[in-house]
């Protein structure tokens, strides 16, 4: 299976039109739109895809993020950050026009009502991280673009991988995410595409 991308070239710059965050000169926050994707080569019987989008270089320390005074290293423990999940897509999609699943910040998230692709929607990482905010607090679903700490001094890889599926649908909660995705597809993968851009705000 291969995955491919209008919106940004493989191991290259995602615009600012895809992230949530932009540099100050760009007012601080980018379009937040997803970017288009579309992939194939799909493996005969498949039944439906899943979608992740994960930043593999999160800064571990929360209080290093917020230390904007204080770079972090490059050398900085990493984890993961989850940007986008979508279970359930159905077996005829092969495309994701940029814009169609996210366009700008809804602030508290957007709804888990709303079809990405035609696909569930399950909770983005930003949910814990604004946990708390009276602003910005809430279940966020869906994508939710790039936000490197702007004193990151790593450059942030974005991996979105698709997984073909012999199941129509998976057994996930309501409010489910990319664990109880990864959980969920164990013994049901038939292909993986994956290709990431990068972002930073430092450099």
């Amino acid at each position: 299976m291969h995955i491919r991308s209008n919106s940004f070239e493989h191991r290259q710059a995602i615009p600012a039109d895809f992230a949530l965050g932009a540099r100050a000169g760009q007012g601080g926050l980018g379009g937040n739109r997803n970017p288009h994707l579309a992939w194939s080569e799909v493996p005969e019987g498949t039944r439906s895809f899943a979608l992740l989008c994960i930043d593999t270089d999160a800064p571990t320390d929360g209080a290093l993020v917020a230390d904007a005074a204080t770079p972090i290293a490059v050398d900085h423990p990493r984890g993961d950050f989850v940007h986008w999940v979508v279970a359930d897509i159905p077996a005829e999609v092969r495309e994701i026009a940029a814009g169609s699943c996210s366009d700008g910040l809804v602030a508290k998230g957007k709804p888990a009502t709303g079809r990405d692709a035609g696909g569930a929607r399950g909770l983005n990482d930003y949910t814990g991280w604004f946990a708390g905010d009276a602003a910005m607090g809430g279940q966020y679903f869906g994508y939710d673009g790039p936000y490197p700490p702007a004193h990151d001094l790593r450059t942030h890889r974005y991996f979105f991988r698709v997984f073909a599926l012999d199941a129509a649908t998976l057994a996930l909660p309501q409010a489910f995410t990319a664990a109880d995705v990864l959980r969920g597809m164990q013994g049901h993968v038939l292909a993986e595409a994956s290709l990431y851009g990068t972002y930073s705000l430092n450099h």
